[in-house]
C-alpha cells in the first residue's frame, strides 16, 4: 500500500511541475537589427545601398516612396499562459539615402517612440438605411394599381 501512495505523490508532484512550467512566460524575438559594431562600419556620405547590404545584411523592409531607406525591425514578444501576446520591446533602425543612393542618416527608434495608428474600416453605406432586399421587393407590391396597365 505504501508503494502506491508514494507513486501517487510522485505522479502528483510531476503533474504540478508540468502545470507550473506551462505558466511561465516565454519570450520570442522576431526580426533583426544590426549591432552597434556593424553600424560603425557604415560611413554616411560614402556608403551606398549595395555596401550597406553587404555590411549589415538585407533589411526587413525598405521605403516604397522613392526608395527612401532601409528599415531593420526587431520585436521582443512575451507569451504568457492564455493571455494575448504582448510586445515588450521593439527596435527600428532606419537608414536613409539621398537621391543618388548614398547613406544620408542612421537613426534608431524604440517602442517608446512609436505612435498608435487607429485603423478604420471603410464601408460604403446605401441611402436606404436598414431596408434589405426582400423588404424592397415586397414593398412595391402594394404600390401597383391595375388602372395603370389599361391607360
Amino acid at each position: 500500500m505504501q508503494g502506491n501512495g508514494s507513486r501517487l505523490r510522485i505522479g502528483l508532484g510531476a503533474l504540478a511541475l508540468v502545470v507550473l512550467a506551462g505558466c511561465t512566460a516565454q519570450y520570442r524575438t522576431h526580426g533583426y537589427v544590426p549591432s552597434e559594431d556593424e553600424l560603425q562600419q557604415i560611413v554616411p556620405g560614402v556608403d551606398t545601398r549595395g555596401t550597406v547590404e553587404d555590411l549589415v545584411g538585407v533589411p526587413s523592409t525598405s521605403g516604397t516612396l522613392n526608395e527612401s531607406g532601409f528599415y531593420y525591425i526587431e520585436s521582443d514578444v512575451r507569451h504568457f499562459a492564455w493571455r494575448r501576446p504582448e510586445v515588450v520591446d521593439r527596435q527600428v533602425l532606419a537608414i536613409t539615402f539621398d537621391q543618388a543612393g548614398v547613406v544620408e542618416n542612421i537613426e534608431r527608434y524604440g517602442l517608446q517612440d512609436g505612435q498608435v495608428v487607429p485603423l478604420t474600416r471603410r464601408i460604403t453605406r446605401s441611402g436606404d438605411g436598414d431596408i434589405n432586399f426582400i423588404r424592397k421587393l415586397f414593398g412595391n407590391i402594394g404600390g401597383i394599381n391595375a388602372a395603370d396597365f389599361f391607360n
